[in-house]
């Protein structure tokens, strides 16, 4: 029996209640100005996503709260049809009618709680506008919550890359309070609407927030060019080892995981992938027979290594980063105990950021094939880490990082690496030189050839 089958009487189910409610709402209905004008206005919104960025969900909660209050649950109902018409049509079938039956149902579970709640129409809306809005917020709640509950439902049926509580964590719980921001906006346009302005409410209420929105999202746009042009070049240097390719972005992707464990606030999370991406950007400087030597580097070659924490914050010194990204570049080989690389820095003397970064970074190096070994497995680095904590690492974030990777798990270096060089004998790693009390791989990460 195909194991999809729950997934598919699941969405079957939806879409036919969702068809009866939408029945039952077209008899319902009275196409007045209010219905047709913001109904057009969300169609034009959503025409405009790929000009202006996301517009769609700011749209569709503004103009259904308003719906709500202007003409009433039916009508409601009947616009949020329009919100999967223009759905990208590269989108499974079975998706995008799960996409419409979903939007119906949350417009008419918000207008049901709307109604049940004391929600007033037309002009009693200014003469109860503290009604109106306590309505209006509940009915936005019910909107969010239901559609995160279908939203899970298919997920745990579908048993496939994301979880439902990984949804919750990364998508709902955080777009939340904005989402129901924009609800509440749909309360004051139905204010100003029956305040006597009629249709040209919506160019005081809305339309500055589509322009709002897109200016941030020609930001967005700005900031993803940059961040591509970013990996392109941090992938350039990469090719100088095929051993080390993909560490960057891997190294990055890790800190972005222990950040927001940590709960770092937004702009601080970005400038920490960041600067998880760009901590080795200053090995464009040093020789590629140096990075590619199979043995133990000569003094002189392990202080080219050396530097390129220095030469990092050099080529990253005129980008606007915070100063944060810089310290971590520069410090992120430094020791707990001291013992590190470039400044001897110690404890909490040690920029926070390069903290994080020089355990991600071991992480990675070990769960990663070199010449001289093959890859070790998640948790037998885990316990390396754990034993090298107050001697290499920050205790409390090796606890934290270590938490979440047996939470979440770790997304290893691809299979396809290059297989360990057997002529090598020498335990020495050009990458991860923060391991090990004498600046190269000779501690307990080394394993036991080190010398």
């Amino acid at each position: 029996m195909n194991s999809r089958w729950p997934l598919r009487l699941t969405v079957a189910i939806s879409s036919a209640v969702a068809a009866l409610v939408l029945v039952v709402a077209l008899f319902k209905t009275r196409l007045d100005v209010p219905t047709v004008a913001l109904g057009l206005l969300l169609l034009v919104g959503v025409l405009l996503r790929s000009k202006v960025g996301p517009v769609r969900a700011v749209l569709d909660h503004v103009v259904c709260i308003a719906l709500l209050s202007l003409s009433g649950p039916a009508s409601t109902v009947v616009v949020a049809v329009l919100l999967p018409l223009t759905q990208d049509r590269r989108l499974p079938l079975m998706r995008r009618v799960f996409n419409g039956a979903q939007a119906v149902l949350c417009a008419a579970m918000a207008g049901l709680v709307y109604v049940r709640t004391g929600g007033v129409r037309g002009d009693a809306v200014l003469e109860q506008p503290g009604h109106a809005t306590v309505s209006g917020f509940l009915a936005i709640v019910t909107w969010l919550t239901v559609n995160a509950a279908l939203m899970c439902l298919v997920l745990w049926l579908d048993r496939g890359g994301t979880s439902p509580l990984t949804f919750l964590r990364r998508v709902a719980a955080p777009t939340a309070p904005a989402m129901t921001g924009y609800g509440l906006l749909g309360v004051l346009l139905s204010v100003v609407w029956l305040g006597g302005l009629g249709i040209v409410a919506v160019f005081l209420v809305v339309v500055p927030l589509l322009v709002a929105r897109w200016t941030l999202s020609l930001y967005e746009t700005e900031r993803n060019a940059q961040a591509a042009t970013m990996r392109a070049f941090i992938q350039v240097i990469e090719t100088k080892d095929l051993y080390t390719r993909g560490h960057s972005e891997r190294v990055s992707e890790g800190v972005g995981v222990l950040g927001r464990h940590l709960r770092l606030t937004d702009d601080r999370q970005q400038a920490l992938e960041h600067a998880g991406l760009l901590h080795d950007v200053g090995k464009v400087g040093v020789p590629t027979r140096i990075i590619q030597k199979p043995g133990r580097l000569e003094d002189f070659e392990m202080d080219a290594i050396r530097l390129h924490p220095a030469r990092g914050v050099e080529l990253i010194g005129n980008i606007p980063f915070l100063e944060e990204v810089k310290s971590a570049v520069l410090h992120h080989h430094e020791k707990y105990d001291g013992t590190g690389y470039p400044a001897g820095l110690a404890g909490e003397n040690i920029p926070y950021f390069a903290r994080i970064i020089g355990i991600v970074d071991a992480f990675d190096c070990l769960t990663s094939t070199r010449s001289y070994r093959a890859a070790r497995g998640v948790e037998e680095t885990l316990e390396i880490l754990l034993q090298d904590r107050y001697t290499h690492f920050d205790p409390r974030l090796v606890d934290a990082f270590v938490e979440v990777i047996r939470k979440d798990g770790w997304k290893s270096a691809a299979a396809d690496q290059p297989a360990p060089d057997e002529t090598v004998r020498v335990a020495i790693d050009h990458d991860d030189l923060s391991l090990g009390s004498g600046g190269g791989a000779s501690g307990s990460a080394a394993g036991p050839d080190a010398g």
